[in-house]
């Protein structure tokens, strides 16, 4: 015993020291990462809570009421037009249960008068006269300097070259982001385009987690520009999943959000240019707890919710100005400073690093 206390036991502390210590301090090991956006305010799906999930009037009614992101997914039509659309399957939104990849363009069905907002349990968006489904091309000609994170879902090469047919057309490679949950997915997107910024995959979110909890993360290159993940706090109250089952045992949603939401961890990615962005955020209070962990931005379904959060509790006076992370920065401490917790208003409406 006493062998192993002296020749295991100096090592692994000092070890640990660094480690510690170069979490607090990365830029001794790592260049900051420069990328072209610095989003604080996401809209999910366009904003799904105010109007329509996907559609061109959503996207215009978020970018203009403040959201520096747009979060979308997108599919691929029979006649090759890649499309914004959640679902591949188009049953939820439509009433048709069809799959976007079996119709043409010019076939596509209108979506629902009505549509549920998934991360707002029990709440329909009533609102929005657009119903068309959205050409990604369409998002990037109205938009040219707003980023965009495109969720790839299926595995299909065709797809993920016409994105980038389209990116490299609109001359947006800077300010594009490829996700995907499936890691074998993003690879592929990024063999297509390896120009645009990606985000973490759920693999590479679970590497990352282990990295993070042996201690080897402040000596390991990162890739990824942006880690989006849900606050796990919304599961089973505002967000109630099908799939899988166990997300419905609270035990398993609190072992989650214990694991996952390190306020080191996001101060560690942050210092080294990587953004967090914690979705799906509804309720003020959801907003107040993402940003209090040290997310960089927050998704949400409610952009005008956003930002009169942002202008009204983090000093940002306009939402589409030019401030710079570092300013950004100042209003989230300065945010985080704030001891009440905010009152639920039910959901209700009322951009630059190096690689390593």
């Amino acid at each position: 015993m006493s062998v192993f206390l002296y020749s295991v036991l100096p090592p692994l502390g000092l070890y640990t020291l660094i480690s510690r210590y170069l979490l607090k301090n990365p830029h001794y090991l790592h260049r900051k990462k420069k990328t072209a956006f610095y989003c604080t305010q996401i809209s999910h799906r366009g904003g799904s809570g105010e109007k329509i999930e996907n559609t061109m009037e959503a996207f215009t009614n978020a970018v203009e009421q403040g959201s520096q992101m747009l979060e979308m997914d997108c599919h691929l039509t029979k006649d090759g037009h890649v499309v914004v659309s959640h679902d591949e399957n188009l049953e939820r939104q439509t009433g048709v249960d069809k799959d976007i990849s079996s119709l043409n363009l010019e076939d596509l069905p209108l979506y629902k008068e009505k549509l549920e907002v998934i991360f707002d349990a029990g709440h329909e968006n009533q609102s929005g006269t657009d119903r068309k489904i959205a050409l990604l091309e369409d998002v990037f000609r109205k938009f040219p300097k707003i980023p965009v994170s495109i969720e790839i879902k299926e595995d299909n090469p065709q797809l993920m070259r016409e994105v980038s047919t389209l990116v490299k057309r609109y001359d947006r490679e800077g300010i594009t982001l490829w996700a995907s949950e499936d890691a074998k997915i993003m690879n592929k997107c990024r063999s297509i385009n390896g120009s645009m910024p990606y985000s973490f995959s759920e693999q590479r979110g679970i590497l990352l987690l282990l990295l993070y909890y042996t201690g080897l993360l402040p000596f390991v290159p990162v890739g990824e520009s942006v880690l989006q993940f849900y606050l796990p706090r919304i599961i089973n109250r505002t967000y109630k999943p099908e799939n899988p089952e166990i997300l419905k045992k609270s035990w398993v949603v609190s072992l989650i959000d214990k694991t996952t939401m390190r306020k080191n961890l996001f101060k560690h990615l942050s210092d080294r240019g990587i953004q967090v962005h914690l979705f799906v955020c509804n309720k003020n209070e959801d907003i107040k707890a993402a940003f209090d962990l040290g997310a960089t931005g927050v998704m949400t379904d409610y952009p005008t919710l956003l930002s009169t959060y942002v202008k009204t509790h983090m000093g940002v006076d306009d939402p589409n100005s030019s401030n710079t992370p570092e300013q950004l920065l100042l209003g989230q401490q300065k945010h985080q400073r704030l001891e009440q917790t905010l009152p639920d208003q039910g959901g209700n409406p009322c951009v630059q690093t190096e690689q390593d």
